[in-house]
């Protein structure tokens, strides 16, 4: 994958959780106890063998810079590409980009440095396993101008995004923007393949006409008229874009199955911090919990996620819960589908419940 370059759009979508991204980029986003979001899709990129991967930034993303440093962890601290963080201004005059398409614009100058033949496009508000050299050698197969990666699921009433429906060949033949539909559909999930050259194309002509959206002024014209291919992601994935969607991507990890389809044989690589292992105390009862580094639990734990240095006092009754890190439960208190924010503290006695539907959300630094 020497001729692969990677793009990370890390704020893209950020109002989608409007909860979680108030202190912090979507792609910053805790997950799992120990990760951030965008692990997964950096995680991808690097286990596809692409060594130099732009960043695309917006505002809040002090805990992403936080989180990646030099790219040490994930082998992207290099003389020769590596993890590039681009700017989050859509041009010269330092205005933040409003879209996807501003945003590619203000990306020229890296991709126009770009040595690797083709670049893979990527958000990173997802979690799922994908090698992108497979959909590199399919685009290449097919002399593709455009390769959209997709996943096949039910449709629900969340956010909507772009469907399609491709031929026997794997051509796409109609895409719909925002379509409320019914079924199993072709859901295109933000990763797609294109040659540097095309895209740097694209891109300019977009500058030259004025055109303002990716999918509607690029994508839809170019199913039409260019050779645009689908290619299927197979197995789990998970988008997330809600706290419910969030609070159930996270839950799924309490499932083995998911766990050994995510983790199982490929890494996914994350910023290491250094904590003592995980005290359990003679009067606590854990099940079907994550239970991270430096947590010290001496009450009742029930299929939660708690992330590290998490403490729980005695008497204190967790069930479907997830406690990101630092946080500080009181004793005798009762948590029922409670998300909870980092450095957030809840006194004795207190009782909170929300639903799966509809998880009661706590901002980080709360003290309730």
């Amino acid at each position: 994958m020497a001729s692969t370059v990677g793009v990370i759009f890390t704020s893209i979508n950020d109002e989608h959780v409007p909860e979680l991204t108030k202190v912090r980029s979507k792609g910053s986003i805790p997950y799992g106890g120990r990760y951030r979001v965008v692990d997964f899709v950096l995680s991808n990129m690097v286990n596809s063998g692409i060594t130099t991967v732009g960043m695309l930034t917006k505002n809040n993303y002090q805990s992403l810079m936080d989180h990646l440093g030099s790219g040490k962890e994930w082998d992207l601290a290099r003389k020769e590409g590596g993890l590039i963080l681009l700017p989050p201004y859509s041009d010269e005059s330092e205005i933040l980009y409003k879209d996807r398409l501003e945003a590619l614009k203000g990306a020229m100058a890296f991709l126009k440095k770009a040595k690797e033949d083709y670049v893979v496009l990527a958000d990173s508000d997802a979690i799922y396993k994908l090698d992108y050299s497979k959909v590199v050698e399919a685009h290449a197969a097919n002399n593709a101008d455009i390769t959209m990666v997709y996943h096949e699921h039910e449709c629900d009433d969340s956010v909507s995004y772009l469907m399609f429906e491709t031929d026997k060949d794997g051509k796409i033949k109609s895409a719909d923007i925002n379509a409320k539909a019914k079924g199993v559909k072709k859901h295109y999930i933000n990763v797609s393949v294109a040659r540097t050259t095309y895209l740097l194309s694209l891109l300019q002509s977009a500058i030259t006409r004025g055109l303002t959206s990716f999918s509607k002024d690029i994508i839809l014209p170019a199913v039409k008229s260019g050779k645009i291919y689908g290619y299927k992601l197979e197995g789990y994935y998970s988008n997330i874009d809600s706290l419910s969607s969030y609070y159930k991507s996270n839950m799924d990890l309490l499932d083995k199955s998911v766990r050994e389809e995510i983790f199982g044989d490929r890494d996914v690589y994350t910023k290491v911090n250094d904590a003592p292992p995980a005290k359990i105390t003679e009067t606590a009862k854990v099940s079907n919990s994550l239970i991270h580094d430096g947590c010290l639990i001496e009450g009742t734990v029930e299929n939660c996620i708690l992330f590290r240095n998490v403490k729980v006092g005695k008497g204190a009754h967790l069930k479907n819960c997830i406690l990101m890190s630092e946080n500080i439960i009181g004793e005798n208190c009762s948590l029922s589908y409670v998300v909870s924010d980092k450095d957030s503290s809840i006194a004795n006695g207190i009782t909170l419940a929300g639903c799966k539907q509809k998880p009661y959300f706590i901002n980080k630094g709360s003290r309730i």
